[in-house]
């Protein structure tokens, strides 16, 4: 039987020189020391053998197949070296080389425009109202009722307002106003708040008009609060955003929910006030709606007209990054034309 071990161990050590790859090694070492390998069988055959010679073979069984196992561990670990070098040397990156450009996304030219909004507001004691007293899918009651248009008011009508199926008094809302009359029900003044966000009207869409675009609300109640309070916070608003202070006028106008009303101008961008094709040969853009809030919106939301007074405005966040940067055409807004994004 020694015979027969030491003839296995140099068929073993053979092979293993031979190998060239950890497959066949594996391969190798399953012959020689599996269960099944006729190495073992020989383990198994001690019991036939005298109480003389089994501590003699089992002790040179046990040494052969300790050497085997070594050898076979030796020559994995070598392959193991070999193929992680070989995978080093495909795959290592020259660090001086040019990394390679990949172009990242950035933020919208109107997402930037209500970022500057809202920081200038937060500023002047204005906070960004809850998005639960903002939404976009509204009723009648909030969009129109409360904040004082009669029910034969034009904006009203389906050419006007978006109605949704289901019920004739659910709507898309035409103006982010109803966040003013939620607030108001859901809190006590003082209340200072701004509400940016989507509004919706049934329009043709042009180069100055589209059915989709962005609000920014402002309300402001309190005791005591006048006109010269709005004025005061509406100029130092666009001293704020346009860089410097620019001439400014206010004009009377009308709005169902504010009395009296105003409709503010600044001076053309453009043409400084000469008159261009921009301002219709006036001079003067219209940026934003305000007034002091109607005593029957301050009531009808729970608030005490006789102690609290209150004002508010709305401008287009289309219309203001318009002015700013002199676009000309609301709706690049929407079309997602790579060039014209990157520009902001």
């Amino acid at each position: 039987m020694q015979n027969k071990i030491e003839e296995i161990k140099r068929n073993a050590l053979s092979e293993i020189e031979q190998a060239t790859d950890l497959k066949t090694l594996e391969e190798v070492k399953n012959i020689y020391l599996s269960r099944n390998s006729e190495f073992n069988n020989l383990k198994k055959g001690m019991k036939d053998l005298s109480p003389e010679e089994k501590p003699v073979i089992g002790a040179l069984l046990n040494k052969v197949s300790n050497e085997l196992n070594s050898l076979f561990e030796e020559k994995k670990d070598a392959f193991y070296k070999k193929e992680l070098n070989e995978k080093l040397l495909k795959e290592k990156i020259d660090v001086t080389l040019d990394g390679e450009y990949i172009p990242a996304g950035h933020i919208h030219p109107l997402t930037q425009t209500v970022n500057e909004i809202v920081e200038i507001f937060n500023h002047l004691g204005f906070s960004l109202v809850d998005s639960i007293y903002s939404p976009e899918v509204e009723v009648e009651k909030y969009n129109f009722d409360l904040l004082n248009v009669p029910k034969e008011h034009p904006a009203r009508d389906v050419q006007d307002t978006f109605y949704c199926e289901g019920g004739n008094n659910v709507v898309l809302r035409s103006q982010t106003s109803n966040a003013q009359v939620r607030k108001m029900m859901n809190s006590k003044p003082p209340i200072k708040i701004i509400a940016p966000g989507r509004v919706y009207r049934n329009e043709s869409v042009s180069a100055r008009k589209n059915n989709l675009f962005h609000q920014i609300e402002g309300l402001y109640v309190d005791k005591n609060v006048t006109m010269a309070q709005l004025k005061g916070v509406l100029n130092e608003f666009i001293r704020l955003y346009f860089g410097s202070s620019r001439p400014t006028r206010y004009r009377s106008s009308f709005f169902p929910f504010t009395e009296p009303s105003v409709e503010i101008d600044v001076q053309c961008i453009m043409c400084q006030g000469k008159g261009c094709s921009v301002c219709s040969g006036t001079g003067w853009l219209e940026i934003l709606g305000a007034g002091m809030t109607d005593p029957n919106v301050l009531r009808d939301s729970g608030i005490d007209p006789e102690t609290y007074s209150a004002f508010a405005f709305g401008m287009g966040v289309e219309r203001l990054t318009m002015l700013k940067y002199a676009i000309d055409d609301i709706r690049l807004f929407f079309n997602n034309d790579v060039r014209f994004l990157k520009q902001f």
